[in-house]
């Protein structure tokens, strides 16, 4: 799936006739950097695949989307399928989102199962982004940075934050964290 959603941001970034650089100049991240998007399924973080989303004019379910689905949309916990993986490099997988509503195409919110692998908290990059997201920790500690606090979140703990505040979630310890997560993304 990885290799897909970097095949699709190319698709759209051809299909409106933008050069790698137009696209850099869009989204203000590095062209090298674009590249290893589109080419190798790297992405650090939601923040940058918004960003892209945008200058695209797409919302950042279309990268995910094969299908659309009827009303009400149900995931069956055994048909849940990792979507999108965020790496720090080609070698250190961090967090694997599973999508919880890929197919609703008419979606205003992105749900997400999230598991936090340990590395996460290795490299804690502060990010920020339009928006809001809600999380419920599953099972491990969740460890969130939000401004200059630092939180750990246990099980059944949750949060619900402004996006735009730079922020980083990452498992706290040595063992796997998983969440469910909410994240909104306002229309530009």
């Amino acid at each position: 799936m990885q290799d897909k959603i970097g095949k699709r941001i190319k698709a759209f970034r051809e299909k409106l006739e933008l050069t790698p650089e137009a696209m850099a100049e869009r989204t203000g991240l590095d062209p090298d950097f674009l590249k290893s998007v589109e080419d190798e399924g790297l992405y650090p973080s939601l923040g940058p695949l918004l960003k892209i989303a945008r200058a695209l004019g797409v919302r950042l379910g279309t990268f995910l989307d094969d299908h659309v689905s009827r009303d009400p949309l149900i995931v069956r916990l055994d048909e849940r399928r990792e979507e999108m993986t965020m790496k720090r490099n080609k070698d250190v997988t961090e967090l694997r989102y599973f999508s919880l509503g890929k197919g609703k195409s008419d979606r205003h919110m992105e749900p997400f199962f999230i598991e936090l692998l340990p590395e996460s908290g290795e490299d804690k990059h502060l990010s920020s982004h339009e928006g809001e997201e809600f999380m419920i920790v599953h099972s491990g500690q969740l460890s969130v940075t939000y401004g200059k606090e630092e939180q750990i979140l246990e099980p059944g703990d949750s949060i619900y934050f402004n996006s735009i505040v730079p922020h980083n979630v990452s498992a706290a310890g040595d063992e796997k964290c998983e969440i469910y997560a909410v994240l909104y993304f306002p229309p530009e």
